[in-house]
């Protein structure tokens, strides 16, 4: 489980085979879980700044392709501050940018926007978000300038692909509410 709160930007080395590998001076054990652009990862290696993980094609099939740059964060241990939202990093879906600004707009599937509420959370690349308007088409977020300046999120242009998840706590309502 994650936070979404980002604790660095780290930068693609490699991507063959299934086998990713990111320079990061994060210090995870080999088998700890790490959100890379808000897929939740294991890692397989680690040695001299480098993370190495073994990715799914199940990934692949879900989550955007990775960039050069990507968000990353260490699993949240018991104890630590839950300064964002919980997020699982399992990805919903892959939305666009519609338009930058204030605010940003995204577009979504709408297997994604049926748990899109105004005021709720979003995380966008790993990034733990609230939603501050919500259309047929998609929502809208507006960005701190620290948050623009310590993830990818401010790089991002018209058309850039982005991993969406949702929060988990509306899926787990729905499914209880389709029981009832």
């Amino acid at each position: 489980m994650f936070t979404g709160i980002v604790q660095e930007r780290g930068r693609v080395a490699s991507f063959e085979n299934g086998r990713l590998v990111v320079e990061s001076s994060l210090q995870p054990a080999i088998g700890d879980s790490v959100s890379v652009d808000g897929v939740c990862l294991t890692v397989t290696g680690q040695e001299n700044g480098r993370l190495e993980f073994d990715v799914m094609a199940e990934t692949v099939r879900w989550a955007k392709p990775f960039g050069a740059e990507v968000n990353l964060e260490g699993a949240l241990r018991a104890g630590d501050p839950l300064g964002g939202h919980y997020v699982q990093g399992h990805v919903d879906g892959v939305g666009a940018v519609r338009s930058v600004g204030d605010p940003f707009w995204f577009d979504a599937d709408p297997s994604v926007l049926r748990y899109v509420v105004e005021k709720g959370s979003i995380t966008i690349d790993g990034v733990s978000l609230t939603i501050a308007a919500v259309d047929d088409r998609g929502f809208a977020v507006a960005f701190i300038p620290h948050t623009l300046d310590v993830t990818t999120l401010g790089t991002l242009g018209p058309g850039d692909k982005v991993n969406l998840e949702t929060d988990v706590l509306a899926k787990y309502v729905e499914r209880l509410l389709k029981k009832a």
